[in-house]
């Protein structure tokens, strides 16, 4: 069976919501996670312990106290930047707000790129490379996640109330 990844970003300290789309995302098929980053809060960081997740921070987090607390509850903390290998598939994962880490990550040729940041959903090919941003979890309308069938490329997003 095909693993379903799921994506978050820009929590910005929003925990139940951070909870909630953790838990439509289990429902839907989610086994493993990537959280692009600004989560803010080590209460958010919580809600993904227990999980095989991995998780870059973004602008707005404290990098040092947050990536040692994420390491200690054990999530595979890769910041600035991570790669994982899905069902085969190459995904890299960084918050976006360097835009050198994103092109590193399409001049790799990458299967798929996800990024946050923005908080603007996006499913778009750059150079060859499927490149993804979940949304946000906070200022944004709706607040969304995004489920990745990276075996086949099935995407959807998920809107989170």
């Amino acid at each position: 069976m095909a693993t379903m990844v799921g994506i978050l970003s820009d929590s910005h300290g929003q925990v139940q919501r951070t909870r909630t789309a953790i838990e439509l995302l289990q429902k839907a098929g989610a086994t493993e996670f990537i959280h692009c980053g600004d989560v803010e809060e080590d209460s958010v960081l919580d809600t993904l312990a227990g999980l095989q997740a991995h998780v870059v921070l973004g602008n707005c987090d404290r990098a040092g106290p947050l990536a040692r607390y994420g390491t200690r509850i054990g999530l595979d903390m890769q910041h600035p930047s991570g790669r994982i290998t899905v069902d085969g598939k190459r995904i890299a994962f960084t918050h976006g707000d360097h835009t050198d880490l994103l092109q590193s990550a399409i001049a790799e040729r990458v299967d798929f790129l996800c990024h946050g940041h923005t908080h603007l959903r996006r499913d778009d090919m750059v150079q060859g490379v499927r490149v993804i941003n979940p949304g946000a979890l906070h200022r944004a309308n709706p607040f969304t996640a995004a489920l990745l069938t990276p075996a086949t490329g099935a995407l959807q997003f998920l809107t989170v109330t």
